[in-house]
């Protein structure tokens, strides 16, 4: 039957835009009909498949150009035990009203969820796991998060304990049923023996495989219950009815081995790969103790506190001594020290820090005391944002998973068909041992096969290499920006404050003859006062003495590009570049023209001061080149990616600058908007394009590129803008970067093709494909421990990540 949806749209339905969005939505087939209500911003739409529109709806406002609002949880999830968990949890937060998008992620255990808060709530979906047999854990409170740790920690424990004693029993089992199986009593020695270790050590499984069975949905704990119970039951029934087999001519074998074995086995898989998970996100543990518990507070009366950070505000004024954590981010009241910043940029040499400088939380303070005050705490601080950032990112997936996914959906049931028909063609073809070998190819099939390998493929190397990146000083928005890196071919560099320093000087200024420089100087100054652009900065800064008292300045405009002007006392006054001087037939004196010349080739910026007929002064600014930069492109040249510096500056200090560093390949005078159509002029060529710039001036071209890369700079972070952000703004993470990405996907590839390799050949030998040339029928004990090694060489492979090199 039809459904009526609406949804709350953010931003003014008109315009240009909203024939964009007629577009889109007309575009989606799953929806009937649709309409767009400008009075309340809402857009309507019928659709018989609501869960399936939603999402293509939202898409569609967004990728018109507008925004919807909806709330986003990253949640832990408890009771799964594999891929095929995670994928069911995923398919029930998928199939909710009101949900827009949903990943589960089963290397860390949490769900994403996107959800309109109109359409559905936190508790709804938590109700909705509960009845998939998961739970969602919707309180985020430290003291959640720490009972989470907790329960983490007894079940490691419970998981170490039943090892040992699986192991213990399972020994004199092995040993009995491959070298004393005839001795007398020996069934029922090994039945005792089994018995705990099924039923009691391996309790786990049965329990786990019981819950998905009322809930009508498998996993792996699915395919280990039916391996070794069938196994045990088997045995247990020709043990004490052997006559069944005898009287027809038949030896009655026993498995209890193999059901034991296989239980060990796989506990002590699954003790390795806990491990090797928790590694996984050593990053974010690493990331979470540069925080201290307890900070000192300096109170009114001048007396020192220890308190618990916890209880800190904004404004409270804070000593920090040598060998301290800096608890928040702030500015430096008095005193001065060395800061060491490494684990939060990347860079090992520590900075200097004296009054008015920012603090940065997580940083350590090396030999002197500071006193600052406390700008941003808790949840607002640089190194929190940073621990949110990598946490989403760890998060999500990678475009290659979509496939991963549906394979693990569907995995479970193809084993256990596969594993009956098994047992069906051995019953039929396999003569007089036929149901024997088929019992055994079947309980084989059913070990054998593993999906968590191909669930932890993919996130356990994401979350290694997001991880890596954060220690690096390079946040990785998402899974996908991590594996576009590696396709990059082309890389984009602004100019200002990413091969440069980013803070201009003016270093020199020549006035026309004859004109009053005090009076002028007021105007000039008073006008670039109300530039925002960041040469305007360095104007101000050096006429600070000389500013004069602020005149009426009327008609101020701000050519983006281009430069401002405004009408002083009924003259019109203009400051920018000489391209739009020449423009306006605006006269330039040979000695301010001959000036500039010789400003531009030494990699200066000129930047020009007029009225409407003549100019007045040319000055230079300096904005000196990074002493990285130069070093790192040559390493992106070495990675076979071509560099261009795209500038709005002039076409002379551009070429200067592009030789200082070694790039061959720049385009100079460029507004915003041309480099978003330069970049576009690329991608139609085929080229895989990343810009780097400052996330902000630069946003269009970084929206045009198929990856963008913001230079950090301190606690202005533009996480927001771009797919990467490099914190320490050093030119040299771009290569590391790029490093980064080659060697995370290429590991997503061994793994999943180990992963596949794997299921691919094990299932088939495991039914007994090669007995009739060759004799051979897999052991289900050597099934087991090759099932338990498939997961752990998997997140073993992902963790060769943490002690790759990036240069």
């Amino acid at each position: 039957m039809p459904e009526t949806i609406s949804i709350p749209i953010v931003g003014s339905l008109q315009g240009q835009k909203v024939e964009a969005l007629n577009k889109h939505l007309t575009d989606i087939k799953s929806i009937s009909g649709f309409q767009i209500e400008a009075a309340g911003n809402i857009v309507s739409f019928t659709t018989e498949k609501p869960r399936k529109a939603l999402p293509s709806v939202v898409s569609a406002i967004r990728d018109a150009g507008y925004d919807v609002v909806t709330e986003i949880a990253n949640t832990p999830v408890t009771g799964m035990s594999c891929a095929s968990c995670a994928n069911a949890v995923q398919a029930t937060l998928r199939g909710q009203t009101g949900v827009v998008s949903a990943n589960v992620n089963y290397a860390n255990t949490k769900a994403t969820i996107e959800f309109l808060p109109n359409l559905s709530s936190i508790d709804k979906l938590q109700d909705a796991v509960h009845q998939a047999g998961y739970e969602l854990v919707v309180n985020n409170s430290e003291e959640t998060q720490a009972e989470l740790e907790n329960t983490q920690s007894e079940y490691l424990k419970t998981l170490r304990r039943n090892t040992i004693l699986a192991a213990i029993f399972t020994i004199p089992v092995s040993i009995i049923g491959m070298f004393f199986h005839k001795m007398p009593l020996g069934n029922y020695i090994m039945w005792a023996f089994t018995t705990p270790v099924v039923f009691l050590f391996g309790k786990q499984f049965f329990v786990s495989a019981w819950k998905q069975a009322k809930h009508g949905s498998t996993n792996m704990d699915t395919l280990v219950a039916m391996s070794t119970g069938i196994a045990y039951i088997f045995s247990v029934f020709n043990t004490i009815y052997p006559q069944f087999w005898t009287s027809r001519g038949l030896e009655p074998h026993v498995y209890f081995e193999a059901a034991a074995v296989v239980i060990t086995f796989i506990l002590l898989g699954k003790n390795l790969e806990e491990r090797a998970k928790g590694q996984t996100s050593s990053a974010i543990k690493k990331l979470m103790g540069l925080q201290p518990k307890t900070v000192t507070i300096i109170q009114p009366d001048g007396q020192s506190k220890t308190i618990s950070i916890a209880l800190l505000k904004t404004g409270d004024i804070i000593l920090v001594k040598p060998g301290e954590k800096i608890p928040v981010d702030g500015e430096v009241l008095s005193g001065g020290s060395f800061v060491d910043e490494s684990l939060l940029t990347g860079e090992p040499i520590p900075i200097e820090k004296k009054q008015g400088d920012k603090l940065f939380s997580g940083t350590i303070n090396q030999k002197g005391s500071l006193q600052f005050r406390a700008e941003k705490v808790g949840k607002d601080t640089t190194l929190a944002h940073i621990i949110k950032a990598v946490q989403d990112a760890q998060g999500s997936k990678a475009p290659v998973q979509k496939l991963v996914d549906k394979i693990a959906g569907i995995f479970v049931p193809i084993v256990i068909g596969i594993a009956v028909l098994s047992l069906v063609i051995w019953v039929v073809f396999g003569g007089a041992s036929g149901f024997s070998h088929g019992l055994l190819a079947m309980v084989t099939v059913l070990v054998i096969a593993c999906p968590c390998a191909l669930g932890l493929a993919t996130p356990t190397a994401i979350m290694v290499g997001i991880g890596r990146g954060a220690e690096n000083g390079i946040l990785i928005k998402n899974a996908e920006s991590l594996e576009q890196g590696h396709k990059v071919d082309t890389m984009i560099l602004d100019k200002t404050g990413t091969i440069t320093e980013g803070r201009p000087k003016l270093s020199d200024i020549t006035w026309e003859s004859g004109v009053d420089e005090s009076s002028l100087t007021t105007i000039l100054y008073h006008l670039e006062e109300q530039s925002e652009h960041p040469l305007a900065e360095a104007v101000c800064n050096f006429f600070e003495e000389k500013k004069g008292e602020k005149p009426l300045i009327e008609n101020f405009e701000s050519h983006t590009g281009k430069g401002v002007s405004g009408v002083v006392d009924g003259k019109k006054y203009f400051i920018g570049n000489e391209k739009s001087l020449l423009e306006s037939g605006i006269s330039i004196a040979k000695k301010l023209e001959e000036e500039s010349i010789k400003w531009l080739e030494n990699a200066a910026t000129v930047i020009w001061f007029s009225d409407d007929k003549k100019a007045l002064a040319c000055m230079a600014i300096s904005d000196a080149v990074k002493e990285d930069s130069a070093a790192a492109i040559k390493q992106l040249q070495d990675l076979g990616i071509t560099a261009y510096m795209l500038t709005g500056d002039n076409e002379k200090t551009a070429a200067a600058i592009a030789k200082t560093v070694g790039i061959t390949h720049f385009q100079a005078s460029l507004l915003p908007h041309e480099k978003a159509a330069f970049i576009q002029k690329l991608q139609q060529e085929k080229h895989i394009v990343a810009m780097v710039g400052d996330g902000i001036n630069d946003s269009q071209a970084l929206a045009q590129a198929n990856l963008s890369i913001a230079m950090g700079k301190g606690s202005d972070i533009a996480m927001d803008v771009a797919m990467m952000t490099l914190i320490s703004s050093n030119l040299s993470s771009i290569p590391k970067a790029i490093n980064l990405s080659k060697k995370t996907v290429n590991v997503i590839r061994q793994n999943l093709f180990w992963a596949f390799f794997y299921n691919v050949i094990g299932i088939p030998i495991a039914a007994g494909i090669l007995y009739p040339s060759t004799g051979f029928l897999l052991n289900p004990m050597i099934a087991g421990s090759a099932m338990a090694m498939s997961s752990v060489s998997v997140v073993t492979n992902s963790l060769r990540l943490k002690w790759m090199k990036l240069k």
